[in-house]
């Protein structure tokens, strides 16, 4: 049977991200849509096609025609809603960061799995066709030893211009409502000060984080940490032996500038990622012994083969490419990160 989705939260990332994409996919169905704000809500459904509109997320997870819900709201309110969906018997597709911390994370994965659930996190950027690519190659380097052994890595995100369209989705004056639940934004350990730039740290730079995981193909450590309050700064990783060093920016308005590179004994494989929103594939440069080619390139975007993916694992009952149970290693990371910043330490992590 064709998956039923619904999709929680109709901000500009809810719809130009994940509606379009979830409507424009014929092997699913969008079925319902919900926002706290009625005149957005209908307006969106206006725009692209939904029949169904609910003012809360709870009166949508009694349709029964549901059977995968996109969350896409306010980051605080994303543990409770995504809890409540598996709770549902809903697979479920959130946007990151998926908590604050890792008890939270761990009751989302608890509940995903004690119903045998799909549970995805949006790190959109593991299912770029560039990273896939650049993925494939590393596997075969490390099979064939051609490059020698892996030396040192880096990853970088100047955060700027997250790039996009503006004109396919639609926004109305309406003021985000309060009164909704929230988890805490932080451990109970971190003092109110340091929460936005921890907010900060996990909504953009996470991603990179995890992009990092997914490519090295280890659970790393954390040797370093010289991470600020406004959670820019720099740390390294350790990757089993292969060290990363990370630097994070902000750069407002300008370039959004975002990349990984691993360097062996004989050459280096560089991915530099497009802007978030942009429809682009990340391009792929391969330095061997000096001799520099560019991998293929083509026109795709990640949030669309995210979507489609969604769709396809739950048709297949598959594992996701960024599981909730895989994503919440990001989450103990950057605990870890953090808590040097608020014990103020100077030594290594351990």
């Amino acid at each position: 049977m064709t998956p039923g989705i619904a999709i929680v939260g109709m901000g500009m990332v809810g719809q130009m991200c994940h509606l379009a994409n979830f409507v424009s996919n014929p092997a699913c169905r969008v079925v319902a849509i919900a926002d706290l704000r009625p005149e957005l809500a209908a307006a969106a459904a206006a725009k692209f096609g939904v029949s169904r509109v609910y003012r809360t997320h709870r009166e949508l997870l009694e349709d029964l025609d549901v059977s995968g819900v996109v969350v896409v709201t306010r980051r605080r309110a994303t543990g409770p809603i995504v809890l409540d969906a598996l709770d549902s018997g809903r697979h479920v597709l959130s946007e990151k960061p998926m908590a604050y911390t890792t008890a939270q994370a761990r009751m989302l994965v608890d509940a995903a799995k004690k119903r045998n659930l799909i549970y995805s996190v949006g790190y959109m950027k593991r299912h770029d066709a560039g990273v896939a690519r650049a993925v494939a190659l590393l596997r075969q380097l490390r099979a064939t030893g051609s490059f020698g052994r892996a030396v040192s890595a880096r990853a970088w995100c100047f955060a700027g211009d997250t790039g996009g369209s503006r004109d396919n989705f639609v926004m109305t004056p309406e003021a985000r409502p309060d009164g909704i639940e929230l988890w805490p934004d932080g451990p109970d350990w971190m003092s109110v000060a340091l929460r936005p730039g921890y907010d900060n740290f996990l909504n953009v730079f996470s991603h990179i984080i995890n992009l990092a995981r997914y490519m090295f193909g280890a659970s790393p450590s954390v040797l370093t940490s010289n991470v600020g309050p406004d959670g820019l700064g720099t740390f390294i990783l350790d990757f089993d032996g292969v060290t990363c060093s990370f630097e994070l920016g902000n750069e407002a308005a300008g370039v959004w500038r975002e990349g990984l590179s691993l360097s062996f004994e004989r050459g280096s494989v560089t991915l530099e990622l497009p802007p978030p929103f942009a429809e682009e594939e990340a391009r792929v440069t391969v330095d061997d012994s000096g001799r520099i080619s560019h991998l293929p390139h083509e026109s795709s975007w990640a949030f669309r083969r995210q979507a489609e993916a969604f769709v396809s694992d739950i048709v297949n009952h598959a594992k996701p490419r960024a599981s909730g149970e895989d994503s919440a290693v990001d989450i103990a990371l950057a605990e870890m990160i953090w808590r040097r910043l608020a014990e103020g330490s100077k030594h290594p992590l351990t």
